[in-house]
């Protein structure tokens, strides 16, 4: 595929408009929530609604149609056409580079609907992202042409808006690239280790709570080394269903056994656990080495908790350890923004293992590992992450350090209270919003990513296209990162947006919504308006009574 990207476009606003486009202004104090599970109540299991069996059937009928139809291209394309097939047929005595059916999906789907899921952008992805304007001359080429259009950003993982042109931290950033240079293996940062790096470990571990904490310039990595660093094939770990990639990858690279539990799925556990501590290791029976448990946060595919508490009751009442993925619950998630620990006031030293990215909240890159001192001392001369990658670069370092500081209140005193309050309304104004508009959305209340379901895989381009089209971005999930009847949309809100601009998003997609016959759900997860009347409520409805309804203590 083509990439001939032109360069950005100049924008000529003032800088006082520029920032205004990356980061709204808050206009009421009405339009803060702070993010907080109730002491001691449990989880509340959220309301799933499900669509008719017509859609369901629907979907898989849709999927069949496009089989048979792409085998037949399939048959014909090799005899009339086989220039475009030489990667699927013989040639000159060599095999075929694959099977034809083993890239079925990527050619007859996501090729045809790539314009979805690849659209170059540039600029800060803030507010608003900029994306290129481009339009398909073939099937697998793109022609750009030279300008771009903005557009609300609802597909980026900023959830604190710290991704800015401008502000304290990228002040900062800028003064350590100055002061150290733009690469840790520059001649000003010695190459290596800095004091820059053991400040940023210290602050992180401070505002986690914690002895003592590893930086990392890779968030995948961050996880897909650290489990070999922790077990052995003697070793059991306990892993969530909807764990990342990052986190599978890492548990098969360790060696050690691993048990799969139903996502969030208590009881699961438990039997998993109690089971596995009766039987022993395969073979031999003994004693497990170390068990340990693996969950997330945040999932950032179904939007959901974990339910914590109970997860931290298990462990302690089976002695296990405890491995907790925080990539996209810091920062976003608490009214401090500590995450998972912070939003059900769990302490975190009650768990073993803390692991994050710098990539969504604090709008940097790479990762961290936090825990005990001596957890910390055995990962610094064993974690091939840590031992063999580049170490951090200063501007991102300074990037972490400010955006840190600005959370806690030692830099632009009241700002993070205010990103953390903002991005807490956003969240459940536009869950609720949509819910109650008669989408089907999946997550919990609070939780900043919420997948608005589709089903249909003509829907996953239509309902791109469309909402691109009213200057809405958005990311669209279909298989193999979602379960084939099960594709989405799903939305990233951030702290940046303003009341005015979720509105804009109800409005549109309520629109298209309509248009493309995308209102499945019966509505009761939003709540009813008068006891005997359907569920669903008008646009009109929503926007007057969202404000105050989403601040409610449950939604679901």
């Amino acid at each position: 595929m083509s990439y001939k990207i032109p360069n950005a476009p100049v924008d000529t606003r003032s800088p006082e408009e520029l920032a205004e486009r990356e980061y709204g202004r808050l206009v009421s104090d009405d339009y803060l929530y702070v993010s907080r599970h109730p002491v001691g109540e449990p989880l509340p299991t959220p309301v799933d609604d499900e669509p008719p069996y017509i859609i369901y059937i629907s979907t898989y009928i849709s999927y069949l149609i496009l089989i048979i139809i792409g085998h037949i291209r399939d048959f014909f394309g090799k005899i009339f056409k086989p220039q475009d097939y030489e990667d699927l047929v013989e040639k000159n005595g060599y095999a075929p580079w694959y099977d034809g059916f083993e890239s079925f999906y990527v050619r007859r789907l996501k090729l045809r609907i790539d314009d979805c899921f690849a659209r170059p952008i540039h600029g800060v992805p803030g507010r608003f992202v900029k994306c290129f304007d481009r339009f398909r001359s073939s099937n697998l080429r793109y022609t750009y042409t030279g300008t771009s259009v903005e557009c609300l950003n609802l597909s980026s993982y900023n959830y604190l808006g710290f991704a800015q042109s401008q502000g304290v931290c990228t002040s900062t950033a800028l003064k350590c690239a100055d002061d150290y240079g733009t690469s840790a293996c520059s001649p000003r940062a010695h190459c290596g280790t800095t004091d820059l790096h053991r400040e940023c470990e210290r602050v992180v571990a401070e505002y986690l709570n914690q002895d003592d904490s590893i930086v990392v310039s890779q968030g995948y990595g961050t996880n897909a080394n650290l489990f070999a660093s922790l077990a052995d094939p003697e070793c059991l770990i306990i892993s969530d269903e909807l764990n990342h990639a990052s986190i599978r990858f890492g548990i098969r690279l360790s060696g050690a056994s691993v048990k799969v539990f139903k996502h969030n799925d208590m009881n699961d556990l438990n039997k998993l656990i109690r089971n596995s501590i009766a039987q022993g290791q395969p073979r031999t029976h003994r004693s497990w080495k170390k068990i340990i448990i693996a969950v997330e946060g945040l999932y950032s595919m179904e939007g959901n908790l974990v339910n914590l508490p109970e997860i931290v009751r298990l462990k302690e009442k089976y002695k296990c350890y405890l491995f907790v993925d925080e990539a996209h619950s810091i920062g976003a998630l608490g009214s401090e923004g500590r995450g998972v620990c912070d939003y059900f006031s769990i302490p975190h030293s009650k768990i073993d293992i803390l692991m994050g990215t710098f990539t969504k909240s604090f709008g940097a890159t790479g990762g961290y590992i936090s825990g005990r001192q001596e957890l910390i001392d055995v990962l610094r001369t064993n974690y091939i992450t840590n031992i063999y990658g580049e170490s951090v670069p200063p501007p991102i370092l300074g990037q972490i350090i400010s955006s840190l500081n600005v959370l806690t209140g030692k830099l632009n005193k009241g700002e993070g209270a205010e990103r953390l309050k903002r991005i807490a309304f956003n969240s459940r104004y536009l869950r609720l919003g949509l819910k109650r508009l008669g989408f089907i959305v999946y997550g919990s209340d609070d939780s900043p990513v919420i997948p608005l379901l589709l089903f249909l895989p003509a829907k996953m381009p239509a309902v791109s296209r469309l909402l691109y089209a009213c200057n809405i971005a958005v990311v669209v999930v279909g298989y193999p990162a979602t379960p084939l009847s099960s594709s989405r949309v799903r939305l990233c809100v951030s702290s940046a947006l303003t009341k005015e601009d979720l509105d804009y998003v109800l409005t549109k997609f309520s629109e298209i919504g309509d248009l493309t016959y995308l209102k499945f759900g019966s509505g009761i997860a939003g709540g009813s308006k008068i006891p005997g009347e359907p569920p669903r409520w008008s646009i009109e409805e929503v926007l007057e009574n969202n404000t105050e309804d989403c601040k409610k203590p449950k939604l679901t």
